[in-house]
């Protein structure tokens, strides 16, 4: 018996390869199926199930297109209605793998047909859980994400609080938790950077899991502080029920060179997004005027989706060669399929062709402090998430997080210079691009963020409560 963890960071997912005696079960695949097929095909095994956990919301899964590669069979649990074919397997059953079985356990609650996989070993002793968004390390799964008009958050919360109890903590405590997704994932609130445990570990350390917590206390602390999902969370929730197109389809679309003058011509004519994906460094010194920066270097697609948010938006890339594949397999992941194009020749042959480029003002930390010194009602905006604001910040800076810049734009001065910074430099000139587009040319970027001016004098105010603007 085989079990590899298949985890990618940017999303902060796992997917699974089981093997048992020739026989391979692939968990939660992502939409680029060719390494499952190869590492099979290395080990001389045959795909025989694509096991889905649940309808996912913050990624495509690659189920129909591994499925169709394969001719395994897609798996769901009780509950699942899907526009293609798949076998809804019952609650309790076993599906057979070589010499094991991978028991069906329907765990309603992050979703109505959230659904766990138990690996039993060749002694049908529980081995490990494959546990998608129902139990993280450290969490459990958001019950918001499939709230209807008959089911409130509260109503989903407690069929979770149920199918954690009944179905998977009376498992014997030595059996390993394979989690949908780690630290970073908007799925949860308070997952473990750890991605592989045991249910005895989560029994001691999930405060999900306390075995004094009443069904109540449970729903008032799993509900509590949750943020707004992204908003094209339910495009991919609809893209996994009802099929998508194929990743090789959507790569030859995007994959297509264009001259300053096409790429210039598709923007006007398409109203598609300029989407720079290169360095913060390279973004800094010369951009195509109104272009979004989103680096390929940092949580690209998770922030592409929290920025662009609709799926079927045109967009035109901005980018070094070598990095084309990699941004439309990525963008690809979370639905983004529309790419139709990129600059060919990068920034260098737009300006070679003339044509206007802008620039990011910026200044360091030590600049800042200075300023502050000598100017202590010098502006300063500041987009980090309302937790790392609360913890600290620089004292009377205007707090924007960056997800939701656009609705609060009256919060941020346009007739004055003002200084804008994330944590490390990422997230701020994300906020720089999206503020340009909107008119803004007046915001000072700090080099480094909030980690070079804590080496700083400016003074600092801490531990406040969050008060999120949304």
């Amino acid at each position: 018996m085989e079990v590899q963890q298949i985890y990618t960071g940017c999303l902060a997912q796992g997917a699974y390869y089981i093997e048992s005696n020739g026989e391979a079960a692939i968990v939660d695949p992502l939409r680029e199926v060719q390494p499952y097929i190869d590492l099979a095909q290395s080990r001389g095994a045959t795909i025989k199930y694509v096991l889905e956990t649940h309808f996912h919301a913050d990624f495509v899964s690659g189920h129909l297109t591994l499925s169709e590669k394969t001719g395994a069979p897609i798996v769901f649990g009780p509950n699942a209605h899907t526009d293609f074919r798949a076998h809804m397997a019952k609650d309790g059953e076993r599906l057979p793998l070589g010499d094991v079985h991978i028991e069906v356990i329907h765990t309603p609650g992050h979703t109505m047909e959230s659904t766990t996989y138990l690996l039993r070993d060749e002694s049908d002793h529980p081995h490990a859980l494959f546990t998608g968004d129902t139990l993280f390390l450290g969490d459990v799964g958001r019950p918001d994400l499939a709230q209807k008009s008959e089911l409130t958050i509260e109503d989903l919360a407690g069929h979770l609080f149920d199918s954690l109890r009944n179905k998977l903590m009376p498992l014997p405590d030595d059996t390993i938790v394979y989690p949908g997704h780690g630290a970073g994932s908007a799925c949860g609130k308070n997952m473990s950077k750890e991605t592989v445990g045991t249910l005895g570990d989560q029994k001691a350390t999930n405060y999900a899991l306390r075995a004094d917590m009443t069904k109540d206390e449970f729903v008032q602390e799993v509900t509590d502080g949750l943020l707004p999902p992204p908003g094209y969370f339910p495009m991919n929730v609809a893209m996994n029920k009802g099929g998508y197109d194929s990743i090789d389809n959507v790569m030859k679309r995007g994959a297509q060179p264009l001259s300053p003058d096409a790429f210039e011509a598709a923007a006007n004519e398409t109203d598609a997004v300029m989407l720079d994906i290169r360095s913060t460094q390279d973004f800094v010194a010369a951009h195509i005027p109104r272009s979004t920066f989103i680096g390929l270097a940092g949580g690209f697609a998770p922030w592409v989706g929290a920025m662009i948010v609709d799926v079927k938006q045109p967009i035109l890339l901005v980018a070094h060669s070598d990095q084309i594949e990699e941004a439309i397999t990525r963008l690809s992941r979370v639905g983004f399929d529309n790419v139709i194009g990129y600059l060919e020749g990068g920034i260098e042959a737009w300006s070679k062709a003339g044509k206007e480029t802008d620039c990011i003002d910026t200044v360091d930390a030590e600049a800042l402090a200075s300023v502050r010194h000598n100017h202590p009602d010098a502006k300063v905006v500041d987009v980090r998430k309302d937790g790392e604001f609360a913890a600290e910040h620089v004292q009377d800076a205007i707090h924007v997080s960056l997800e939701f810049i656009s609705n609060n734009l009256h919060l941020i001065p346009k007739d004055e210079p003002f200084y804008l910074h994330c944590a490390g430099g990422y997230r701020s000139l994300i906020a720089n691009s999206i503020l340009k587009a909107h008119g803004y040319h007046n915001a000072i970027d700090v080099l480094g963020g909030y980690q070079a001016i804590v080496q700083t004098d400016i003074p600092r105010t801490d531990f406040i409560c969050p008060s999120s603007t949304k």
